[in-house]
């Protein structure tokens, strides 16, 4: 059996070789690529990094947005022994330097002008590249092309090697094995300097296989690459399941048209972390709030409906014969329109992951019958931790261990982990290695959770994150944060409470959908800082924290962690300017230092805040956003546990 990507992709060739297997759409026209075709491409681009000097253990960076290029080249750089390093596209200098420098790159191959820019820019603080390849050459005409290379023109000069050296490429592939190091996938960083993971080929296609059978997962599966290929969760479903069952991959024209291009392609097989579906049920909700009163009224009454039977539906439990013939006239009027407006009208499984997704969120997509499972995994699993068997779907659990996965819980209630995806080690990082996994190959997640009595994973927050309030009860803010972001005008949330009195929070407003919003209601302003600034949408805003208060009041757990005092802040949280990671975490430390004061209002009588905060443009320049901000406090409820 195949053990390495190289091998896969010969037996795909051998197997299906007319079948399907890579598209993007350019101009409009989706082009595609069969098995037999992206073999050829591989073998010639693997051939020409040998041609200018890429050598076994050598460590190549791929930078650029999803195409199918740039998926071969991993494959290609594997396919002579070298070591593939994905990195985020849209990564700062100073985040690329980092990873190009630790890893020690060698080359980089890059999808176009502005990638080589990038790289050329820090060239001189990263000596090693030697190398620099692209895909897209459009205003690349006049470069110095010594040490610049067309991916065409690289496969040009593999031909001519592979002419001169017929077995070289047979050799090398032959030579590799299961056991081998396969790739550097960095991590986000949330709490420091990115770790290089490093995966073997063994990590990747087993764990890989694992899934494809715990799903059933077929060969005509529909996929659509549009997460960062430097995230784990691209690669097992953009590479590793795609060689293993032969599925197609199909990379959007750009960033601005995934939508439609998702609808175009319908595919049956979808991953997307928690922000994305938030992102889609936004755009939703702005539609129906824009269409008429009767489109309106049968929308809300339908997805009632399908709220109060449609995931019972979906599990195949017993339903009244009245429910199921007005769930099927929903799903004709509704649901189906619904499903292919957002590209899922093929759906057979659609995965979240990433971080936890808010319960309100799990259960729209569910109830219109879109399969929906949470997955829990980490890059230092190669994703699969646990997965929600059919049947046993629930928005409060993660599910059970995946095949061949042991998860046990530690001291702390911290979850742990080992399998067949356990990570080899941290690149250059023993120590980081030590504490992560024992020598008993358990991995330490971090993360804080329990089983329940049916064997199903609950995660409760990082364990770093979960503390308490001053009165003892538990204070854990990602679950807070999650359920307010489930309100579509609200994209992103960071609550306080850990040693406090009670509980606080930042608010992003979602530009698009509050400027709907706005429009709407008549409400005039000039920028996203005049906006969050609006009385009328402070008010909106504690509207939905109050709704959210009122929800805890029931639960025994978090009924203390009702949020007491919230800000809008007139900035949104931003990646380049360190508050996010690269996959859109937030990074709590940080914000704890650079908002300080302004949490230190939030825990005062003060009703408003000065703050000044350093901003990063997208040209690179630095600035800085000054606000005056409103501090308001909202009604708390009387728990009913305590109560009764």
């Amino acid at each position: 059996m195949p053990d390495t990507f190289p091998k896969l992709l010969i037996e795909r060739a051998r197997t299906q070789a007319n079948k399907p297997a890579s598209r993007i759409k350019e101009y409009g026209i989706w082009q595609t690529w069969t098995w037999g075709q992206v073999k050829n491409h591989v073998d010639a681009f693997a051939n020409g990094l040998a041609a200018i000097g890429i050598k076994p253990s050598d460590k190549v960076a791929i930078l650029g947005k999803n195409r199918p290029e740039l998926y071969w080249s991993m494959v290609a750089i594997q396919s002579i022994g070298a070591i593939p390093v994905p990195m985020y596209h849209d990564a700062v200098a100073d985040e690329l330097q980092y990873v190009l420098d630790h890893a020690e790159a060698s080359a980089v191959i890059v999808e176009d002008q502005e990638q080589v820019d990038k790289v050329l820019d820090i060239q001189p603080q990263c000596p090693r590249i030697k190398e620099l390849v692209y895909i897209d050459p459009r205003g690349l005409r006049d470069y110095d092309t010594t040490h610049l290379n067309s991916f065409t023109g690289l496969e040009e000069k593999g031909n001519i090697f592979a002419a001169e050296n017929p077995e070289f490429l047979t050799k090398s592939i032959e030579q590799s094995s299961g056991s081998d190091i396969a790739i550097f996938m960095y991590t986000s960083g949330t709490t420091g300097r990115p770790k290089g993971v490093v995966l073997t080929y063994d990590n990747i296609i087993i764990s890989s296989r694992n899934g494809i059978e715990f799903e059933n997962l077929k060969a005509d599966e529909e996929t659509l690459a549009y997460l960062p290929m430097a995230w784990i969760g691209d690669h097992i479903f953009s590479i590793a399941q795609s060689y293993l069952l032969g599925y197609c991959v199909s990379c959007p024209e750009s960033e601005e048209t995934i939508l439609s291009d998702l609808r175009e392609i319908g595919p049956t097989y979808y991953f997307a972390p928690p922000r994305v579906f938030e992102t889609m049920l936004t755009s939703v909700m702005i539609r129906m709030e824009d269409a008429g009163v009767l489109k309106r009224k049968m929308f809300h009454y339908f997805m009632n409906h399908a709220k109060r039977v449609g995931i019972d539906i979906l599990d195949g439990k017993p339903a009244s014969l009245k429910d199921k013939l007005l769930y099927s006239l929903g799903n004709i009027l509704v649901y189906g329109p619904l499903k292919d407006a957002l590209g899922f009208g093929r759906i057979r499984l659609a995965y979240t992951a990433g971080e936890a997704i808010g319960p309100e969120l799990f259960e729209f997509y569910r109830s219109i019958g879109i399969n929906m499972k949470q997955i829990y995994g980490q890059t230092e699993a190669c994703v699969y931790v646990t997965i929600q068997p059919d049947g046993e779907i629930r928005s409060d659990t993660v599910g059970i261990p995946a095949i061949d996965v042991e998860v046990k819980i530690g001291d702390n209630n911290e979850v742990l982990y080992r399998g067949p995806g356990v990570f080899h080690s941290y690149y250059k990082n023993p120590e980081a290695t030590a504490e992560t996994k024992s020598e008993e190959g358990w991995v330490y997640t971090g993360d804080a959770g329990f089983f329940d009595d049916s064997g199903h994973l609950h995660i409760i927050d990082r364990s770093k994150d979960v503390g308490s309030l001053n009165n003892g009860s538990m204070f854990a803010p990602k679950y807070i944060e999650n359920r307010l972001k489930f309100f579509p005008h609200i994209k992103e949330v960071v609550a306080f409470g850990d040693g406090r009195d009670y509980c606080t929070a930042f608010i992003n407003i979602d530009l698009d959908a509050v400027s709907s919003w706005a429009e709407r209601n008549n409400i005039s302003y000039g920028s996203y800082q005049e906006l969050a600034a609006r009385a009328e949408v402070y008010q909106l805003m504690q509207d939905s924290i109050e709704q959210l208060n009122q929800s805890l009041i029931g639960d025994a757990a978090m009924s203390d962690s009702q949020i007491d005092r919230f800000v809008v802040l007139h900035k949104e949280l931003d990646a380049d300017d360190g508050e996010l990671t690269r996959t859109q975490k937030v990074r709590r430390r940080l914000i704890t230092d650079k908002y300080k004061v302004l949490i230190d209002a939030l825990y005062s009588d003060v009703d408003r805040c000065y703050i000044d905060i350093e901003v990063s443009f997208e040209d690179g320049r630095k600035g800085n956003i000054a606000g005056d901000l409103e501090i308001r406090k909202v009604n708390t409820f009387e728990s009913l546990t305590k109560a009764g």
